[in-house]
């Protein structure tokens, strides 16, 4: 009988200079990462962590916010609305196109603490989509802090991936 084991690749930073990100009380205005390829590692799913730090005091009881995108051909060909697969700040054009995007994390700032550093707990991309890898994929990140995020190297923003893949044996 074949016994399936879990196979964890090695973290793999995601590219996405949150610094100094504007804030935004729609949530359309943010920070795409640069597109991720899983056409040659397939990974059956990717667990994504990370940590955002808030810039001089931010508005208590506001939200870091944490979306996913996936698509079948590269954002480099087709862009969904402005997303191009590209590290940059971007406006979506309305909240409709926001909520195409797949919500993944929502941090709460319960406080007006200068410069605090926010975890963002893993979460599987593979779940937003069916349980299935899109075959390119991306974040897009925005807050609604009324100031904009830490600016320095001190508590920096960061996200990375683990792929996940199954060895039968």
């Amino acid at each position: 009988m074949a016994t399936a084991t879990v196979n964890y690749s090695s973290n793999t930073a995601i590219t996405m200079d949150l610094a100094n990100l504007a804030t935004s009380s729609t949530f359309v205005a943010g920070r795409e990462s640069t597109e991720i390829d899983n056409t040659t590692n397939k990974y059956m799913d990717c667990i994504v962590s990370g940590k955002v730090s808030v810039g001089t005091t931010p508005t208590a009881s506001t939200i870091i916010a944490v979306y996913v995108w996936g698509a079948n051909t590269s954002l480099g060909t087709t862009a969904l609305d402005v997303l191009d697969g590209t590290d940059s700040a971007e406006t979506l054009t309305n909240t409709g196109i926001l909520n195409a995007l797949k919500f993944c994390a929502s941090v709460s700032v319960p406080a007006t603490t200068s410069d605090q550093q926010y975890p963002v707990l893993p979460f599987s991309v593979a779940s937003k989509f069916g349980g299935v890898m899109p075959k390119f994929w991306g974040l897009y990140v925005s807050h609604n802090t009324a100031v904009n995020l830490r600016n320095t190297a001190v508590n920096t923003n960061s996200f990375e991936y683990v792929g996940v893949k199954y060895d039968i044996a």
